[in-house]
């Protein structure tokens, strides 16, 4: 059993993760030498500390996993609860301030309980009949489970965050066979009313955001700062970058927050075009290997989780990279693995876990059927 559940693991997955890690390290070790490489030291400790969580998350069967995700689910959400009433941190509530350098931030490590929470329901749901999950009263369900957390995160506020949650129960809810309908009239749903949260629902920095993103230069010394000197900087590396210590925008200070937002500019500008579209071809991979692992997994719970983290993957990726270069706006989410960070490093190391977990469970034939 063990010789199987090695051979079967996509250790692609873990190799793509890694290599990504090494990358950031440089970025922050380049990007954190004003305050004595703090940053830089720090992620390597939680990196460390990830090694033992990988491990046991790994050995555990990913099904024993989601039968104890109901409490876990209910330990988040009074965690959500409880930081709604600290301090704010750059206007944001999101942090649990354990010491003056360690921070906690539940709606990260909450990403992998609701999800594995959905995919237990999916599969109870799904039980006898699996085309019950159609059912009204069983989707309001679903949408309760999600839509409890994705209050709480939104009223953080961390719109970013409240996104990849959508995105990852998008994904779960298609792969379990939601009718066309559905999709149909959520997408109407969401033409009809995005005017009106515009108008009447988001507050006025986050539509400062989005009138900034469609032209960064109407506040180029406020709002627009960020997004100017992000693309000054990418545009300044070029093919092979500035060199490592040498970027302008990087170590004269014009990007802010370099270590978390805004490290693909540090990248961009120091290690210029090959190694950031090397950055983009491993999140590909790792995120290809991860629907491959979602479609080859030997039960509906393995493809539901495994699918669910491929979307929170996929929208890290794409708006922080489209955040630096201008082609989203900026919503303050991390780059995982490459980004500051010890609750997303935690986080999604756990989540290569698990989805190294339910890889190695497969059967010795995998099929795509």
């Amino acid at each position: 059993m063990k010789k199987r559940f090695l051979r079967n693991v996509e250790w692609t997955i873990l190799i793509c993760s890694i290599t990504l890690l090494l990358i950031g390290l440089i970025a922050l070790y380049s990007a954190t030498q004003e305050s004595e490489y703090s940053e830089f030291k720090k992620q390597i400790l939680w990196f460390v500390i990830s090694i033992p969580i990988v491990f046991i998350v790994m050995i555990v069967d990913y099904n024993t996993l989601a039968k104890i995700s109901p409490f876990f689910y209910g330990v988040f959400i009074l965690l959500l609860i409880g930081v709604l009433f600290t301090e704010p941190v750059n206007g944001a509530r999101s942090w649990y301030e354990i010491t003056d350098t360690l921070k906690f931030q539940p709606s990260e490590l909450a990403k992998i309980f609701v999800i594995m929470f959905i995919a237990y329901v999916m599969v109870k749901i799904q039980k006898k009949n699996r085309n019950e999950i159609n059912k009204i009263l069983k989707l309001l369900l679903l949408l309760l489970i999600i839509g409890i957390p994705l209050v709480l995160i939104v009223m953080q506020p961390d719109y970013g965050t409240a996104m990849a949650f959508i995105i990852s129960m998008c994904l779960m809810l298609f792969v379990a066979g939601i009718d066309k309908k559905y999709i149909i009239v959520t997408f109407l749903i969401i033409v009809i009313s995005l005017p009106i949260i515009y108008l009447y629902v988001l507050p006025e920095h986050a539509k400062t955001r989005i009138q900034v993103y469609l032209n960064p230069n109407i506040d180029p010394r406020g709002s627009g700062y960020n997004i100017i000197q992000s693309k000054l900087a990418i545009g300044a590396g070029k093919l092979f970058g500035m060199g490592i210590l040498k970027g302008n925008q990087t170590q004269l200070g014009y990007l802010y927050p370099k270590t978390t937002d805004f490290i693909f500019s540090v990248i961009g500008e120091e290690l210029g075009f090959v190694f950031s579209s090397a950055i983009i071809v491993l999140y590909v991979v790792m995120i290809t290997k991860s629907i491959y692992v979602a479609k080859t997994a030997k039960d509906d719970m393995g493809s539901y989780i495994a699918i669910g983290i491929a979307g929170i993957f996929i929208f890290h990726m794409l708006e922080n990279i489209g955040m630096t270069m201008g082609l989203l706006p900026i919503t303050g989410v991390p780059l995982p693995f490459v980004s500051y960070g010890g609750s997303s490093m935690i986080t999604n190391f756990m989540c290569i876990a698990i989805l190294l977990n339910i890889s190695g469970r497969r059967q010795k034939t995998i099929s795509l059927n």
